[in-house]
């Protein structure tokens, strides 16, 4: 029986990573919409970016071209960095 727990727990133990899967990129487009109060951006790649809360949206409309670093976390495009690109 103690056997069974135990490698039960290993077997959990080692796929347990991959249940919280992240993918880190980038992306180089146009801001088409920001969303302050939502904490968000969309881009002109179709796809909506999340901000964290202590997030700077200053310089930031629609039209401007940035070069985004994000983190895929369940299905959400998490801003990890920012950069407007001229």
């Amino acid at each position: 029986m103690r056997f069974m727990i135990v490698a039960l727990l290993a077997a959990v133990g080692m796929l347990a990573p991959l249940t919280s899967y992240a993918e880190s990129a980038d992306v180089e487009a146009v801001i088409t919409k920001v969303d302050t109060t939502g904490l968000s951006l969309s881009l002109d790649d179709g796809k909506k970016y999340q901000a964290p809360e202590e997030f700077n949206f200053e310089g930031l409309s629609p039209g401007v071209k940035v070069l985004v670093f994000y983190t895929e976390v369940d299905g959400k495009r998490i801003i990890d960095d920012l950069e407007i690109i001229q």
